[in-house]
């Protein structure tokens, strides 16, 4: 009964929260208006043409050495023979953060065009296809490592990068764009100098422009949505963006402006492929000579990044066909002249701000269906079966680490201080890259073994220095006193001891699940389907298609919702335990007693 009362306390009071925030945030929230779903093709409406304000250094095609001549023959290609982890199934590492090349969509599928541009190859060879969001920071390692078979990320090729991955021929081209706050005294890319604050996002050859074309240290972001919010906020004095991105991500009446414009020909788009499997990337070159020459390029390019082709580049080998494209020029132009003025934006105070960014009513009721039917059953299946490694290591551990043999004291010592020595994204990276390859057969190529794994073994070196301090705090004569009494030492250990200190440490071990439930979702670094995402990835991912914040808040309160009762509930059994019987209980002895006296 008392277990029931408490829980029904702590019921109540989570009730009462989430009832005081839907009203703050009801109360509070942004005006509902017409979300702008960046994952949706914009269509040639949206058309745009060469930029004009290109930087000098644009000017001038450089030698193309990469591009192949002809490709193999469609018909020619053995499917059999591409080398594919799964047969007839191509394994595609993507992000889903980067409309409108790369995200996820409203029904949770991964789309874009680089993306619709894969399947249409596919279909070509006769391929299924099969979707799998990872981060850019590691997406290149694990393609090379063939964890995947095929990187499809706006991948502009370097001869960096070659040196790690296989290219295909280009399907896109890549501008750069330069953003900078609204009246930013910054006009062009050769106004950046050092002491200013430039962000890119890691990982890709914006960031490698910065550092070896400019000369400069840029601010280092993981994610776009991230870069761009620092940069409306004032903490960032440009940003050098996709010009997809850009385009897609800068909306009117933000803060921001797209001021300048630069690509390169030689560096193109295109998919990674491991470089010890040439016969994918011929395939691949032939479904995508094979897309061109029937329209789908043309296609799916003026459905999803309507925009003139810069003067002497064109996708796929250089005998491909020239894609038959609407003059986006001159629908930008048109539309230009019959479009209404726009009416001057507002600025917006800082508490309007806050409200549109975070506080999106319309947006949590989008979010919470996901995050409640994906997110949060995948987050509670990582972090319960981590912890269970985690509990019966830790035990180990700490059992090992207060053994008198040094060779059991020695292994849990390196042991701990690896784990706890290294940052969490390392282990899941050095654990998912370097085993993954080897047990593929064995999981499925699933990335949820090899997270668990590696929560657990990060758990459980915290875990163990938790228990080995719970254990050594007991008072020795209690040790003393069990031996006397006949019981051997395991015995003693087991029954006496053990029970002692791990009642000393529950707070503690509550706050390393709690610490282990926010971990789970650096498991997405290992590559998850749609319907595999955390917590904090389907907010991510509703986040990249609308540009707003509300779902990374909706995600947060379903932590909230789930470590603040644990939190106080062990704090109360705590209590309990150090406080003894409440004094209105009875004592079952005396109890019994009277029963029999009676």
């Amino acid at each position: 009964m008392t277990c029931l009362r408490v829980l029904r306390h702590f019921v109540k009071i989570l009730v009462i929260a989430l009832v005081m925030g839907l009203v703050v945030t009801m109360g509070l929230a942004a005006p509902a208006g017409a979300q702008v779903d960046q994952c949706s093709p914009p269509g040639v409406e949206s058309a745009s043409a060469l930029p004009t304000n290109l930087a000098a250094a644009a000017t001038g095609p450089a030698a193309d050495k990469y591009t192949t001549a002809t490709v193999e023959p469609l018909d020619s290609i053995d499917v059999n023979a591409l080398g594919l982890s799964q047969p007839g199934t191509l394994t595609v590492g993507t992000l889903s953060d980067a409309p409108p090349s790369i995200c996820i969509d409203s029904a949770g599928q991964f789309t874009g065009f680089d993306n619709e541009l894969l399947r249409a190859v596919a279909d070509k060879l006769g391929l299924r296809i099969n979707f799998v969001g990872t981060e850019f920071s590691g997406l290149l390692a694990q393609v090379a490592a063939r964890r995947f078979d095929v990187g499809s990320s706006s991948i502009t090729t370097t001869d960096a990068r070659r040196r790690t991955v296989g290219f295909t021929n280009g399907y896109d081209f890549g501008y750069f764009s330069l953003v900078v706050p609204t009246g930013s005294p910054i006009t062009g890319f050769d106004q950046l100098t050092a002491g200013q604050r430039i962000g890119v996002v890691q990982g890709t050859v914006q960031e490698a422009y910065v550092i070896d074309t400019l000369k400069l240290q840029p601010v280092k972001f993981p994610d776009y949505n991230t870069v761009y919010a620092s940069l409306k906020t004032g903490q960032l004095d440009a940003w050098v963006a996709p010009s997809q991105q850009a385009q897609g991500t800068v909306q009117p009446g933000d803060p921001a402006q797209i001021i300048e414009n630069t690509f390169s020909l030689d560096n193109f788009i295109a998919w990674a492929v491991a470089n010890d499997n040439p016969a994918l990337i011929d395939a691949l070159n032939s479904g995508l000579d094979a897309i061109i020459a029937d329209g789908t390029w043309a296609r799916l390019y003026t459905d999803w990044v309507p925009r003139a082709l810069p003067p002497g580049w064109k996708p796929g080998s250089k005998a491909a066909p020239e894609p038959q494209l609407p003059d986006f020029s001159a629908i930008a132009a048109q539309n230009e002249e019959s479009g209404t003025p726009a009416a001057p934006v507002q600025p917006k105070s800082t508490l309007s701000q806050l409200a549109s960014a975070f506080l999106d009513w319309d947006l949590y009721r989008q979010a919470i269906p996901d995050l409640f039917t994906t997110g949060l059953p995948n987050t509670l299946i990582l972090t319960v079966a981590a912890s269970v490694i985690g509990l019966i290591l830790g035990m180990a551990l700490a059992v090992a680490g207060i053994s008198r043999s040094r060779w059991l004291r020695w292994p849990a010592r390196v042991y701990t201080d690896i784990f706890r020595g290294l940052p969490e994204v390392v282990i899941i990276l050095l654990i998912g890259l370097g085993v993954g390859p080897v047990v593929g057969h064995l999981t499925g190529n699933s990335p949820y073994p090899l997270g668990i794994a590696a929560l657990g073994l990060m758990a459980a070196a915290y875990i163990g220095e938790i228990f080995r301090s719970g254990i050594q705090s007991v008072d020795p004569g209690q040790l003393e006193a069990s031996r006397a009494l006949g019981f051997s030492y395991p015995t003693s250990m087991r029954l006496v001891v053990v029970p002692q200190g791990v009642r000393r440490v529950l707070p503690a071990l509550m706050n390393q699940f709690i610490s282990l439930l926010k971990a789970s979702s650096l498991v997405y670094f290992l590559g998850l389907v749609a319907d595999q995402r955390e917590l904090f990835q389907v907010g991510r991912d509703l986040n990249a298609q609308t540009g707003n914040l509300s779902p990374l808040v909706a995600a947060g309160l379903f932590y909230l919702a789930l470590t603040i009762p644990l939190t106080h509930l062990v704090n109360y059994i705590d209590a309990r335990l150090r406080r003894g019987r409440r004094p209105d209980d009875e004592d079952p002895l005396v109890l019994s007693t009277s029963q029999e006296m009676n």
